[in-house]
């Protein structure tokens, strides 16, 4: 048997999924179950995700059902690596955005994302969903 393929979802696909009246988040939703692929998000999402909730008054039912990658020591490891390592080449990223890639590198999970400074990553082994 194969190895089960895995899309880490990024905040931003989350909310745009979960807004009702988003077309874009359906299309993200169709593309997502037409991969056949399982999907998850990370601890790091999840903070994101229920910070907004609760300032807005969401219920946060939903969120909280999905499967979650925690953010491990050896995540630890690699998210500094890959922090200091965009900092030298001169393109330095917001912390958060090298956890989330160190959770999805360490898990061999795609990254499903809008934001395009990820693409800093690919070359320390993040895959991004296409």
């Amino acid at each position: 048997m194969g190895e089960e393929k895995l899309i880490l979802l990024d905040t931003d696909i989350i909310i745009e999924v979960m807004d009702k009246k988003s077309s874009r988040g359906q299309g993200f939703m169709l593309k997502i179950m037409n991969s056949g692929e399982e999907y998850c998000t990370s601890s790091v999402n999840m903070h994101e995700l229920l910070y907004g909730i609760e300032k807005y008054s969401k219920d946060s039912r939903l969120v909280l059902q999905m499967a979650t990658l925690e953010y491990t020591k050896k995540d630890s490891e690699l998210s500094a690596f890959l922090e200091l390592d965009a900092e030298r080449r001169g393109k330095a990223v917001p912390r958060m955005d090298a956890i989330i890639a160190s959770i999805a590198i360490n898990n061999g999970c795609s990254l499903y994302t809008l934001d395009k400074h990820f693409k800093i990553f690919i070359e320390n082994g993040l895959k991004l969903f296409k």
